[in-house]
């Protein structure tokens, strides 16, 4: 749903690294995307627990919306 403000195992704030990490792995001007590690590396996410947090993270957030109860509701 939405990437957790601090990471499960040691409680380090990852929420803000989500969209800085996409925009990494991203091919942008041209440009080859980096890895998944060097991405990790630059954001400075050295602890396993916290890449895991970042990398396994899946973005249902936008998907989720399109299915509003309330708007179904409406339409009935």
């Amino acid at each position: 749903m939405i990437i957790p403000v601090r990471c499960f195992s040691c409680g380090k704030v990852v929420g803000d690294l989500w969209e800085r990490y996409l925009f990494m792995l991203a091919p942008t001007n041209g440009d080859d995307p980096i890895s998944e590690s060097e991405a990790m590396d630059r954001l400075g996410c050295k602890r396993y627990c916290c890449r895991r947090m970042v990398m396994t993270h899946v973005d249902l957030i936008e998907k989720l919306l399109r299915y509003n109860p309330a708007e179904r509701a409406k339409a009935r």
